[in-house]
């Protein structure tokens, strides 16, 4: 049961990656779902595994903080987008007055 677990969770760990990759935010957010109740499970039944959950939790953390700074990221460009699209509305509508 240990093995499956800790096979489980590299299973989702590489599904979330290459989600991120494909940019597949509705497959990341089921996966993300996924993974929190595997994580719950073996941390649950822990005892005999560990270290290989230790080094699964770590891999885990690491593919998380990538998919955090992709989502600022994403969220940064989409408030610069939307910053422009503003003015480039306030700019016709002058535009429009005085033309």
């Amino acid at each position: 049961m240990a093995n499956s677990m800790l096979q489980q969770i590299e299973s989702t760990r590489l599904a979330l990656i290459d989600a991120f990759q494909q940019q597949d935010w509705e497959r990341i957010g089921a996966l993300d779902s996924t993974c929190r109740e595997q994580v719950s499970a073996a941390m649950a039944d822990s005892t005999d595994i560990e270290e290989a959950l230790r080094e699964q939790m770590e891999a885990l953390v690491e593919v998380y903080r990538h998919l955090t700074a992709a989502c600022v990221r994403k969220r940064e460009a989409v408030a610069e987008e939307l910053t422009q699209l503003v003015k480039s509305n306030q700019s016709a509508k002058i535009y429009q007055m005085f033309g």
